[in-house]
């Protein structure tokens, strides 16, 4: 029970240093430390029997209409930002006129905006 009893202090430089130690030494092993090594099997070429894929007419008519979807989406990504952009342009007058919704600047939507 004197054992436990025992105060320790840790500003001692042995302590420190016997710390560090461990740590330190804890790290060098965790990185070299082998991991599970895992053998890569080659896998042979593939013989002429096995014969490349063809797509039916089933195959062709979805991925066509896959492209027709990624162009329409497409366009429409293009549409809003037209659009976003004929806004933005809107808000903005050189000579200091405002839009519909009273665009002043140093207003309360100009520092929101910016």
């Amino acid at each position: 029970m004197r054992l436990l009893n025992k105060n320790i202090c840790l500003t001692n430089r042995l302590c420190l240093l016997i710390t560090i130690g461990a740590l330190f030494s804890t790290l060098v092993i965790a990185s070299v430390w082998p991991d599970k090594v895992e053998e890569i099997k080659e896998t042979p070429p593939p013989s002429n029997e096995e014969q490349m894929w063809i797509p039916t007419e089933e195959d062709i008519q979805y991925q066509d209409s896959m492209y027709q979807i990624i162009q329409q989406t497409q366009n429409d990504v293009d549409t809003i930002k037209v659009q976003v952009q004929m806004i933005i342009e809107r808000l903005d007058y050189e000579d200091g006129t405002y839009d519909s919704i009273r665009y002043v600047k140093d207003g309360k939507i100009d520092k929101r905006r910016n």
